[in-house]
């Protein structure tokens, strides 16, 4: 199982990819906890990838594609992942889906976590009193949510013309939205079961149409 997750910052994603990963025994790969890394152990693309995540902007995306792809090929040997923030961008999605499909690495489905704003702020004031993060004060914040609209949202409706898009209610209780996702996984397994061992033709991007 390969699952792609989008949302916007503050909307769950990174708890509820652990706990996919655990329940369906996944790896989880979530570029900002990558990219975090790099900056903590001071690397040349941790100290570039810095620069934009304190301003709140999108990280180039030939840095995340080169920290993302070795990771993506282990995990598919392993059998599968959760990954979380890549692609982010048209751009992005469309460098995976070529970069993939040479590598035949099969993609299954979208989750798009659905949040309000006012929910968010509130989410992410809150981390970032308890976390100390750089990349969450208030300036930052709004920022991240209008670079979120105007270069990741369109990917809502890139991946809902594969038929591959599920929308998850973010807000209420953490298990309860689990609950939500897990019987939306188990019920794709279960159909891509029954279908045979062909697999969807949808590779982390839409061929041309």
């Amino acid at each position: 199982m390969r699952v792609l997750l989008i949302g916007p910052p503050g909307a769950g994603k990174g708890t509820q990819a652990s706990r996919i990963a655990d329940h369906f025994d996944l790896a989880r790969i979530a570029t900002g906890d990558l990219l975090r890394e790099q900056v903590a152990n001071g690397t040349e693309l941790g100290k570039v990838a810095k620069e934009y995540m304190d301003r709140g902007d999108l990280v180039p995306d030939d840095l995340v594609i080169e920290m993302t792809r070795d990771r993506m090929v282990e995990a598919n040997e392993e059998g599968g992942y959760v990954l979380d923030g890549y692609p982010r961008t048209l751009a992005q999605a469309e460098a995976a889906y070529r970069w993939a499909l040479a590598r035949g690495i099969p993609f299954d489905l979208t989750l798009y976590f659905e949040i309000e704003e006012q929910e968010l702020l509130a989410r992410l004031a809150g981390r970032a009193r308890e976390e100390h993060r750089s990349d969450d004060t208030e300036e930052t914040v709004r920022h991240r949510l209008e670079v979120f609209a105007n270069q990741t949202r369109p990917l809502v409706d890139y991946y809902q013309r594969r038929g591959i898009l599920v929308p998850i209610n973010a807000v209420g209780p953490i298990d309860a939205i689990s609950e939500e996702i897990f019987a939306t996984l188990h019920w794709h397994k279960a159909r891509t079961m029954s279908a045979g061992v062909n697999r969807p033709e949808w590779v982390l991007g839409p061929t041309a149409t």
